[in-house]
């Protein structure tokens, strides 16, 4: 014999399929209306039951595997931070560079004019003891000895440090050098050797060479008070 509990709070009873009919009293007999739709079955409650235990079992193992999770304000200030200080360190290393390839350094090189392109190129030299970085933006101070043709002179001479990518250039715009005259440039710097143009007021033309090491001289750094310069363009 089966018994099973029914909505009614009554137990259903169920015996030998060749009971005789009218053995069990039905429904309708004891004034009970049949439900529609889906009968309640103990088996269903047992099934959500399961179902849940287990969820909540996996729910409870995902959340021991995850770190903790930091909360969304502090990441996005973390973030800012790392992102700020980064450009700032990157820029600080290129300076420093710049300031070690600029510091005892000879540009031995020559020069071209646009007006005079069959000429062989004239030699040129500019000896430079120190750069030196001005303010936060791209100036610099170049103290440079500059020797071409009749000129030796040993001038500060400001200019702006460009980036392409890591390497520097150097540029000028119009400026103007006391007793020299006006002058612009874009001189790239690259792996011991230098190549760009120049503009001394109407004349221009290109410029080249190497970058060497020069030994401190014995009797200090070269006078700041040069001699009185040739005016002409190179």
């Amino acid at each position: 014999m089966i018994r099973l509990p029914s909505s009614t709070g009554r137990e259903r009873r169920f015996g030998p399929v060749n009971n005789p009919p009218g053995a069990f009293p039905s429904r309708r007999s004891h004034g009970v209306q049949p439900r529609r739709g889906r009968s309640w079955c103990p088996c269903r409650l047992l099934a959500a039951t399961a179902l849940l235990v287990a969820g909540s079992g996996a729910a409870a193992a995902w959340a021991a595997d995850e770190p903790p999770q930091t909360p969304a304000r502090e990441q996005d200030t973390e973030q800012d931070t790392v992102q700020a200080a980064t450009p700032a360190a990157a820029a600080k290393q290129r300076h420093d560079r710049f300031a070690a390839m600029m510091k005892g350094v000879r540009l031995l090189g020559s020069f071209t004019r646009d007006d005079d392109e069959s000429a062989t190129p004239r030699q040129e030299e500019y000896e430079i003891a120190r750069a030196t970085k001005i303010g936060a933006g791209d100036g610099w101070l170049v103290m440079a000895r500059i020797r071409y043709g009749s000129v030796d002179v040993t001038v500060p001479v400001p200019v702006e440090v460009k980036w392409a990518g890591e390497t520097p250039v150097i540029t000028l715009d119009d400026v103007t050098i006391p007793g020299l005259g006006t002058f612009s440039a874009r001189v790239v710097l690259d792996r011991g050797r230098y190549a760009g143009t120049w503009t001394h007021d109407k004349v221009g033309g290109h410029m080249f060479g190497r970058i060497v090491t020069t030994a401190p001289p014995a009797d200090g750094p070269p006078s700041a008070t040069p001699p009185a310069p040739d005016t002409s363009p190179r």
